[in-house]
């Protein structure tokens, strides 16, 4: 084995050393171009600021890559060697070194078997700790020409195998990539085709996460003229998860395209922190909520019954009911949103009392009188009164909190809600927003539309100063070249607009009408109706990743099925991959797991392990007061000693959290828990069941399951969920009865 590895250490070291070159060779550039000064002109300017871009990314991508750059080696029929890693590199003569796990020459790695070799003699995993070679596998996949061929003198290294190697490793509070043991179910998946919907279904500790993270390394690979100018929006399910995962798409040599976000923040601006009762979640997602909200928007446009007067820099005129009602359905016919055809409405209306000025003044109207009788009109403080009574402009935070504080523009706007559905949505006016408000607040945005009311004129200055920016920066790209960095517009956007030069994801991150060119969903199944809606509109091109599980769905508002929720978006055109090998959880904590789905009535297949563990699940019975004692730390520290270096979760039912955090930081020591549900950085954290999704722990002290399951209608699956996340130890701690399936005599 030693002399394999010596071999391997021959090629790993010439593979640092030309990313090493190339890494310098980038900095060099980059720095070189961030000096160099330019003449002042367009076209000097995007070429230095298209380079800085294009190197920094470059820096960027071969920094992130220096761990574990060379993984795997195939051995082929045809007598070649290829080299599998992070990144594709040739040497200075074109000669391929090492080949991007993304590219069509690296699949047969993942997807070779001995039934199809597909060409391959031996596949060999490739084990390294910083730049060393810690170890090689074999696998002869073609044993007769394996044999035939002589390749290295036979020798082959047999071990316990990479995959299960990293599964028994112990967890960190960072996800780690599996670009190095993808299965073959999970790169199938990986690797299918960018457009439509493709729903990823699995199970607990199927790999959903990874394969939806390493998909979307891949799409930007093999589609990188198609989305890496829009981008790609991955959604999480809380902000702890998305730190969790925010190390693997910069190892997999991917970053700058991709905006991280939780259902929480989609709506720029706003910062969902309120929770709320399961009822209020499943009726703010229901989509009904889309009727409410325009109807809210159309009460707003009002007309008025009897004339009211006016005084216009002392001339009293007459607002009559007909300019209004003439203008509202004027400024409706358009179909634009409501500040939009404000404009339309109040230049109607402008344009009636315009002529009754003229008459009370006895003025004749022409081009000089014209423009003097307007800014009287418009710096009257009747006219602005009474024309923004009939059709305010106004915000979609302002329109949705008078709604939920108004009973009276509740019962207008909502007449198809109960009387006690309408009794969910009261709320006070300054209450904080909760993440079933984003997809409402998204709504009225696109009802609404933009409110340039302050400045009269402003949106046909900036479209016409738009057109003539983007003409401008056309000519200077067919001038002085640079198309193939920029589009014109986003020329005209950097240099004559002003808005600052950054990566894709740093301009599409707070811009809500940002068109993605592909969006990944994960723990997709809690999303709401209306969440869906809101995501729709994010990609025009209706391409997603969704990933998830419906028998994990906690959400009162969230998935019983795909169809139903993607159902009326795209129809039928949709299709689904199914992964049904669990590689997080040992069978023992499995098979419990599922025993509690079945005793709970569920028809949901649990998927199977792709192995046993070494301990079984462990049960204490503590009286209630213990829960949240001295007791309850000590088995927690007991688990958290035993994993060493892993890591500990501790998950609670919601009414438990703080005083179970309290207890266990208490008695541990300084640093070494995390009690902030929205925050991982610690060997021990205490969390929600919300808290843990998409997580994975060494060992989870589960506390009092039986009160999980009370918590919501969804309960079982929320347990399910709790019991799914270690990969190694599972200790029950409850003073309450077992639920069914967890009981003595059911197990």
């Amino acid at each position: 084995m030693r002399g394999e590895i010596a071999i391997e250490q021959a090629h790993v070291t010439r593979l640092y050393a030309e990313r090493d070159a190339l890494l310098e060779q980038a900095r060099q550039h980059l720095e070189r171009t961030a000096r160099s000064g330019t003449v002042g002109t367009p076209g000097a300017r995007t070429e230095r600021d298209a380079f800085m871009r294009l190197y920094g990314e470059r820096v960027r991508t071969l920094e992130n890559v220096e761990q574990r750059l060379c993984f795997g080696r195939l051995d082929l029929t045809d007598g070649r060697r290829r080299y599998i890693g992070r990144i594709g590199i040739s040497d200075e003569a074109r000669q391929e070194l090492l080949v991007d796990w993304r590219a069509p020459a690296a699949e047969p790695f993942y997807q070779a078997t001995a039934a199809r070799p597909g060409g391959v003699l031996r596949r060999r995993q490739i084990a390294t700790e910083q730049r060393r070679v810690t170890g090689v596998q074999d696998e002869v996949l073609d044993l007769v020409g394996f044999e035939a061929a002589g390749v290295d003198g036979g020798h082959v290294v047999i071990g316990e195998g990479a995959l299960f190697a990293s599964l028994d490793a112990v967890r960190s509070t960072r996800m780690r990539d599996i670009v190095a043991t993808i299965q073959a179910d999970q790169d199938a998946v990986i690797r299918a085709p960018l457009p439509g919907v493709l729903v990823v279904q699995g199970g607990p500790g199927t790999g959903k996460t990874a394969v939806a993270l390493h998909r979307t390394a891949f799409l930007l690979y093999a589609n990188r003229e198609r989305i890496a100018r829009s981008g790609v929006l991955l959604v999480g399910p809380n902000r702890v998860f998305l730190r969790y995962i925010d190390q693997v798409l910069p190892a997999l040599g991917e970053a700058d395209a991709v905006v991280t976000a939780t259902p929480g923040e989609l709506y720029p601006g706003v910062v969902a922190t309120a929770t709320e009762a399961d009822a209020v979640v499943a009726l703010k997602g229901d989509l009904r909520m889309v009727d409410v909200l325009a109807e809210a928007v159309k009460r707003r446009q009002r007309t008025i019954q009897s004339g009211r007067p006016l005084d216009v820099d002392g001339t009293m005129i007459r607002l009559q009911p007909r300019y209004v009602r003439d203008a509202r359905e004027h400024a409706r016919r358009t179909r634009a949103p409501h500040n939009v055809a404000r404009r339309t409405f109040v230049t109607d209306v402008l344009r009636d009392l315009l002529r009754a000025l003229a008459s009370a003044r006895g003025i004749e109207l022409e081009e000089e009188t014209r423009a003097r009788l307007m800014a009287d009109l418009y710096e009257s403080i009747d006219v602005r009164r009474e024309v923004n009574l009939c059709w305010p402009p106004i915000s979609p935070e302002r329109l949705l909190r008078d709604l939920y504080a108004d009973p009276d523009r509740l019962g207008e706007a909502a007449r198809r809600l109960s009387r006690e559905e309408r009794a969910l949505l009261r709320r006070d006016r300054s209450a904080p927003w909760s993440t079933a408000d984003v997809p409402l607040l998204d709504e009225a945005a696109e009802l609404l539309g933009d409110d340039d009311s302050g400045r009269p004129g402003a949106r046909a200055q900036d479209e016409a100063q738009r057109r003539a920016e983007v003409e401008y920066a056309r000519d200077v790209q067919q001038t002085f070249g640079g198309a193939d960095f920029q589009t014109a517009e986003e020329l005209a956007g950097r240099y004559v607009g002003g808005d600052s030069f950054g990566s894709v994801a740093e301009r599409a991150e707070g811009d809500r009408s940002w068109a993605y060119g592909h969006i990944v969903v994960d723990e997709a199944q809690e999303l709401s109706p209306m969440a869906w809606r809101l995501l729709m509109r994010r990609c025009p091109a209706r391409s997603f990743t969704v990933v998830g599980d419906v028998a994990q769905t906690g959400s009162a508002a969230g998935a019983p099925s795909w169809g139903d929720v993607l159902g009326p978006h795209v129809g039928d055109r949709w299709t689904q991959a199914e992964l049904t090998v669990n590689y997080r959880t040992p069978q023992q904590v499995m098979d419990l797991a599922a025993a509690v789905l079945a005793a709970g009535g569920s028809s949901v297949r649990a998927p199977v392990s792709a192995r046993v563990g070494r301990h079984q699940p462990e049960f204490s019975r503590l009286d209630g007061a213990a829960l949240g004692s001295a007791e309850l730390a000590a088995i927690v520290e007991r688990e958290w000693r035993t994993v060493g270096e892993g890591t500990v979760a501790v998950i609670t039912p919601r009414e438990r959290h703080d005083v179970t955090a309290e207890a266990v930081t208490r008695a541990l020591p300084d640093g070494a828990v995390t009690a902030d549900s929205d925050a991982l950085g610690a060997p021990v954290s205490v969390l929600t069941v919300a808290g843990a999704k998409g997580l994975e722990f060494d060992a989870v002290v589960l506390v009092e399951p039986g009160a999980i399951v009370s918590e919501s209608a969804r309960g079982l699956n929320d347990l399910y969920v709790a019991m799914t996340r270690p990969t190694q130890r599972l200790h029950i701690v409850h003073a309450g009865e077992l639920p069914a399936g967890l009981a003595p005599e059911r197990r």
